[in-house]
């Protein structure tokens, strides 16, 4: 029971009807109390539940197991998960930091959410004051400096709107989703500093990066309005989080809703050049690199990691290593993009046909910065839906060797460790 709450309270959180006074809200939850049946259950939702019943139907056929394979059922229908890959079911959504006493802190709309036993449970804090119109989407980024200052980067959901015209291939007029940057500088007890940091529409942030320096970097998105396309200008602080300035603009054409160099993580090499890997609709990830701590980016080329149109995430592990978690274009084993998932090149999602396949989630490991890798080891798929999306994922160190993976996308709540995805 106290697991069906904690899954609604962090994936349910809408109090409704929003426009109505705090005491005048509602909050409605239904609980089940039947055998241990999951098909039923689903069916039983699809039928409760109208709205929903195909997303309930599909989850509720569990899908043949395959060797060496285990499956949990999530919102988003049965995940078979690698050996040697542990699921963590009591795992709120990502980013994670640790705070100075060891405990853990993760952030949700409204509230930041603290474990005190290595995330088997939760309690709740305010993040945002009383009458701040603030509510953070699940595409977030949160870091702990190294003087222990909290900064969480978040897209306003409070103040979402999008619109596309598929005539013009344009965003409607009044198209928007700032950016904003609150901070802590007492473990999350209090949060202070709020501003927006980008007044436009930003399509995702899900990474952020403090080097060796102390700069902060955010690899903020912004939309380029009349050119229907997305293009990326970091924003970087060299005061904690305390103000913001713009780095130059990325952009390398295109025209889509999806279209552009978007959805970037960060990386600080072992020369002190900051390495920004982007994603594209053109097959591959795209690479920025920085030589001033993120205030400048004059490289931006093509680099030889093949990707679906799926951000990545880069983390760098205790050991020294640089970790890659992303969505290759095509399934393992095979060199063809699935029909159902091909993007047809028509100026709506992009103006070139690309992959959009996320239906595995896979890992790779680099001791040199990303000059080579270690063979991509798939931790999640969804073999029976090419649809499926494993994807915008989170990764933590939680110790030394241990990772956990989030997703955004998919609903993935994952352990793995290191040694397990060296590969011969």
């Amino acid at each position: 029971m106290s697991q069906a709450w904690h899954d609604c309270a962090h994936n349910n959180p809408k109090w409704l009807p929003e426009s109505a006074p705090v005491t005048e809200q509602r909050w409605r939850l239904c609980v089940y109390a039947m055998e241990n049946n999951p098909k039923a259950l689903m069916e039983r939702v699809a039928k409760d539940f109208p709205k929903e019943k195909r997303a309930a139907a599909t989850a509720a056929e569990k899908p043949a197991a395959h060797d060496g394979w285990s499956q949990a059922a999530t919102r988003s229908g049965w995940v078979e998960i690698a050996s040697k890959v542990t699921w963590m079911k009591s795992l709120p959504l990502g980013p994670f930091v640790r705070l100075k006493d060891g405990s853990l802190l993760g952030v949700g709309e409204s509230q930041a959410i603290v474990s005190h036993d290595e995330g088997v449970t939760w309690e709740t804090r305010p993040l945002f004051a009383q009458g701040q119109n603030l509510e953070a989407g699940d595409e977030r980024s949160l870091i702990r400096t190294a003087n222990g200052t909290l900064i969480l980067v978040f897209m306003n959901m409070a103040d979402f709107k999008w619109g596309w015209n598929k005539e013009t291939s344009l965003t409607e007029p009044g198209t928007r989703l700032p950016v904003w940057a609150i901070r802590s500088v007492d473990e999350g007890q209090t949060w202070t500093d709020a501003q927006m940091i980008y007044d436009g529409y930003c399509g995702d942030i899900h990474d952020m990066l403090q080097t060796r320096d102390g700069h902060i970097i955010a690899p903020v998105q912004e939309l380029m309005y009349e050119d229907g396309r997305h293009a990326l200008r970091p924003r970087f602080s060299t005061d904690e989080g305390k103000t913001w300035q713009r780095a130059n603009l990325l952009d390398i054409g295109g025209r889509g809703n999806h279209d552009g160099l978007i959805e970037a993580t960060l990386a600080e090499r072992q020369d002190g050049v900051v390495w920004m890997l982007c994603r594209t609709n053109l097959g591959k990830f795209w690479s920025a690199l920085s030589d001033d701590y993120g205030e400048h980016w004059r490289v931006l080329q093509p680099s030889d990691i093949p990707a679906s149109s799926a951000p990545g995430t880069f983390l760098r592990l205790a050991s020294g290593r640089l970790l890659l978690v992303w969505n290759r274009p095509t399934p393992e084993g095979s060199t063809e993009v699935p029909p159902e998932v091909k993007m047809p090149g028509d100026r709506q999602w992009a103006d070139v046909p690309c992959s959009n396949y996320r239906a595995e989630l896979s890992v790779a490991l680099s001791s040199d910065d990303g000059k080579t890798w270690s063979k991509p080891v798939v931790v999640a798929r969804r073999s029976d839906a090419p649809r499926g999306s494993l994807a915008y994922s989170y990764v933590f160190e939680h110790q030394p060797g241990e990772i956990w993976i989030t997703t955004m996308q998919g609903d993935l709540r994952l352990s793995v460790r290191e040694t397990d995805l060296v590969t011969p």
